[in-house]
């Protein structure tokens, strides 16, 4: 039984989810083997639903990894759409970029190396979707900056919130995650349903996903 959600209901979910590919698939094994924690195909689709829905045409994403949600973000874009996506790994970073071009979507994607907290600074909003999805120190660091380059009605998506349940004391009897990254998923949930900006609501499908929507 998964933390969040019972084994046999992801598996369930997964069993219904028919917007991936081949493609999609065979990314998400290199992933596994190479031991990355890849978003799952249910909170893929759902990232590609909510693009759809915010009708994004510029997106930022924090944490390319092998680009993975990266596709599934992208796949939502029509045509001259963008997706920005930050990596700090140069190896990641290329693998991600033979992946978007797999899926023909290397005209869709910029994908910039470095560390985001210095990469923010340099990039130009407004976005209308923001998937943070990078290394959790900084979260909370991160907050505010990217909330100035969301447009108003944007969507700011935030996975891992719920760290396996690691962020509700007690409720894990042997934690195996790294303490000061619960503490900084923790401090990052409070102050982003508190953000005077944004309006929030957590989804728990596998490891939390938050939806946060910048008032007009």
């Amino acid at each position: 039984m998964g933390q969040i959600v019972p084994a046999e209901i992801e598996q369930y979910l997964h069993g219904l989810n028919r917007a991936g590919d081949e493609m999609l698939e065979q990314i998400a094994r290199d992933g596994a083997a190479a031991q990355l924690p890849l978003v799952d195909a249910e909170v893929g689709a759902l990232l590609r639903v909510l693009a759809h829905v915010n009708g994004a045409q510029r997106i930022l994403e924090i944490g390319t990894a092998i680009g993975y949600s990266g596709v599934w973000l992208a796949g939502a874009l029509p045509p001259g759409g963008m997706l920005l996506t930050i990596e700090k790994d140069p190896g990641r970073a290329k693998i991600a970029r033979a992946n978007f071009a797999r899926a023909g979507l290397a005209g869709r994607v910029n994908v910039l190396v470095g560390d985001a907290a210095l990469l923010i600074n340099k990039v130009s909003g407004p976005f209308d979707l923001i998937f943070q999805d990078g290394y959790k120190p900084l979260y909370v660091t991160l907050l505010d900056k990217l909330v100035n380059v969301l447009r108003p009605g944007g969507m700011l998506i935030s996975d891992n919130v719920l760290w396996d349940g690691e962020v509700v004391p007690g409720f894990v009897k042997n934690p195996s995650r790294n303490a000061d990254d619960t503490r900084a998923i923790a401090e990052y949930n409070q102050r982003l349903n508190a953000h005077p900006s944004l309006i929030t609501a957590t989804v728990p499908l596998r490891d939390g996903v938050a939806i946060s929507v910048k008032r007009l």
